[in-house]
């Protein structure tokens, strides 16, 4: 399709407006260190869903979240001033998971790395049930058969 890619550099678009919005500042002193991390538009270009991280503590956040929700209005008519769209989209700002994430695939690797380290120590001093090569091998069976038809 050929329209398909405009949603998309319209997030661009308006991902860069709201972060040099942000960068300037919102006079709100809830606002934290805030980076705007992605932006997914509609495909009818009516409503843009923001995605936000803020460094700093759960308090922090929630005071950003407050801050951004009190600045959507203001936030809207910047993106409206700086697009070229009939219409400009309604904006939802949701914080992103990706610290939480990053945090959970910390610990699992650390658990992986732990497992296999006691697997490692596991395998170092275990020993075989049977032979160390329980398979025939072809010239055991020549000889084998030549002890035979003698």
């Amino acid at each position: 399709m050929a329209g398909s890619d405009r949603p998309a550099k319209m997030g661009d678009l308006i991902r860069e407006v709201i972060a040099k919005r942000i960068e300037k500042g919102l006079r709100d002193p809830r606002m934290g260190f805030v980076t705007i991390t992605d932006v997914r538009v509609t495909g009818d270009l009516q409503h843009a869903s923001v995605f936000y991280t803020v460094y700093g503590t759960d308090e922090e956040r929630a005071d950003t979240a407050a801050a951004l929700k009190s600045a959507t209005g203001m936030l809207r008519t910047e993106v409206g001033r700086n697009i070229t769209t009939r219409l400009t989209p309604s904006l939802e700002f949701i914080p992103d998971g990706i610290p939480e994430n990053a945090a959970a695939i910390d610990s699992l690797l650390r658990e992986a790395r732990e497992r296999d380290s006691a697997a490692a120590a596991l395998a170092s001093s275990a020993m075989y049930a049977g032979d160390e090569d329980p398979y025939v091998k072809p010239r055991e069976i020549a000889e084998d058969d030549a002890d035979e038809q003698l």
